[in-house]
């Protein structure tokens, strides 16, 4: 196993050559058994067809691996290294965020394509909930002393006003930390004060 790849045996003792990103890697190092989630590229194709496996630690880090790809301009490898520079929440929140800069710092990301990769994903990882799940773990365990009914309502509606939902929810929780039993109306207007 290299820090970018990884033979994988299976139980009929058959190996598997994964390409892996560094937190893949990180997950698995030391590690006699392991569970690795797979995406497979079949490029076809001029005179060689070429099949080629990906490996994950997690199935959160293959499905933004896998909406990387959907991004003009951003191939396989790519995807990979960024998905190596960066741990997958990281990235949720750099996305959410739109900081152009922490992408552009990946080796081989320009502005124009930092721009699009967020520009093409934010809306996919709310739908999806990625961005809520990562707010809600970037608060921390301080988020559960919260109403999280009241919270998320709350940090719904402020990232509906176009803020970012990590400050949202960093307010939000703050707010409700300090009155608990304010109402969302009142922790919305409230943090419409605060947020920057």
């Amino acid at each position: 196993m290299t820090p970018a790849q990884a033979v994988i045996e299976t139980t009929s003792g058959v190996g598997y050559l994964l390409n892996i990103s560094l937190n893949t890697y990180t997950a698995i190092q030391d590690k006699k058994e392991v569970k690795l989630y797979v995406h497979e590229v079949l490029m076809t194709g001029g005179r060689d067809d070429s099949f080629t496996l990906y490996g994950f630690a997690t199935k959160q880090e293959r499905e933004i691996y896998r909406m990387l790809v959907t991004v003009s301009g951003v191939g396989s490898n790519t995807a990979r290294m960024i998905l190596s520079a960066t741990s997958p929440a990281e990235l949720v929140n750099i996305i959410s965020t739109g900081n152009e800069k922490a992408l552009k710092g990946v080796k081989g990301i320009g502005l124009k394509t930092a721009q699009r990769i967020i520009v093409d994903l934010r809306d996919k990882m709310a739908s999806n909930g990625m961005i809520q799940d990562i707010t809600s773990s970037l608060a921390g365990a301080s988020a559960a002393n919260v109403n999280q009914e009241v919270r998320d309502e709350a940090v719904g509606a402020l990232t509906m006003l176009g803020f970012s939902p990590a400050p949202s929810a960093k307010v939000v929780t703050e707010i409700l930390q300090a009155q608990p039993s304010m109402p969302v109306e009142q922790v919305i207007k409230q943090a419409l004060k605060l947020i920057k």
